[in-house]
């Protein structure tokens, strides 16, 4: 990961002057979904570029050990071997950047990453996900153990009536909260945006959140209804541009919910590489949060390699 963010104090002069120009953020998400995807060897190349990005993540309802386990080992081992092999990029190191679990679950994947002999970070949703409606006393508690338990990354969630009702204060004293409860631990704070009712309100919240010390702002939790968009994703990328150019401050951007192809991934790459640059095209500033992305970046590889689409019993279950 990059080095921690410092955060800054909180000023509301700044948060007091946003307001975000809707037709143009929406003309500028319609021409980055217009644009042809980069083709053969160079789309192989951003593919792999692509699973060094993502946050490999399981977090349903019947997760046990065996599934925590199998998740670890395709994370360590996102692309078959021969693949890799016949791109040359076998001894790359190319695994997924993190393990994303719930709070119960950080110990399953500290422990079958540590049998597996790697030392791929452990990131835990915390603080009442996905909704957030828990007591601040709880959610911070939820944080500790995690960190106790082995997380090094903690994905908190905002309460979103905070943003709501402009309680810009309330929410960053908040956030500072959960940034001292993470320790040394990462935090990448979830807005949940398509709760937050306007384009002004995912500018001001991403601010309140990097003055706060969040090291990555992330779209969405995955469970509502709307979640990463690109439409709320230029102007978090915006929000976050804005900062380092004031702070000189560099924190990270997570897209989640709804990324399932690896036409989509090429796609949220381009932006990143537009709107920020390549510094940020790196997973210490950058990460996808997905479940299904994987195996149809496998699957694409798999293609560009033999020329044929593979079958589900060719490529390993994630």
């Amino acid at each position: 990961m990059a080095a921690r963010s410092r955060g800054t104090e909180l000023d509301l002069s700044w948060i007091s002057k946003i307001q975000v120009n809707q037709p143009a953020v929406l003309r500028r998400a319609e021409q980055i979904q217009a644009r042809r995807t980069v083709k053969k060897e160079w789309q192989a190349a951003w593919l792999l570029k692509a699973v060094t990005c993502i946050d490999l993540t399981t977090l349903s309802g019947d997760d046990t050990f065996s599934n925590i386990q199998r998740l670890c080992y395709k994370a360590k081992y996102p692309i078959r071997e021969d693949l890799l092999k016949a791109l040359n990029m076998y001894d790359e190191g190319i695994t997924t950047a993190a393990v994303c679990v719930y709070p119960a679950r950080v110990c399953d994947a500290v422990k079958a990453l540590k049998a597996a002999g790697c030392d791929i970070p452990v990131a835990s949703v915390a603080t009442g996900f996905p909704a957030a409606q828990t007591h601040l006393k709880t959610r911070l508690e939820e944080i500790r153990l995690a960190v106790e338990d082995g997380a090094t990354e903690i994905d908190v969630v905002i309460n979103r009536s905070l943003v709501l009702t402009g309680q810009w204060e309330a929410l960053y004293d908040e956030i500072r909260q959960f940034r001292q409860a993470c320790g040394e631990a990462h935090l990448k704070t979830i807005l949940a945006t398509g709760e937050l009712g306007s384009l002004t309100n995912v500018y001001k919240a991403s601010m309140i959140a990097m003055m706060a010390g969040s090291d990555f702002i992330k779209t969405s939790t995955g469970k509502e209804t709307v979640n990463a968009t690109f439409p709320v994703a230029i102007v978090m990328l915006r929000a976050i541009r804005d900062f380092f150019w004031k702070t000189g401050n560099k924190v990270g951007f997570k897209p989640a919910g709804g990324i399932r192809t690896a036409k989509d991934s090429l796609a949220w790459l381009s932006l990143i590489k537009e709107e920020l640059g390549d510094e940020w095209l790196k997973p210490e500033l950058f990460r996808i949060g997905a479940s299904a992305l994987l195996s149809d970046i496998e699957r694409q590889i798999y293609h560009h390699v033999t020329g044929r689409y593979a079958a589900y019993h060719d490529l390993p279950m994630s």
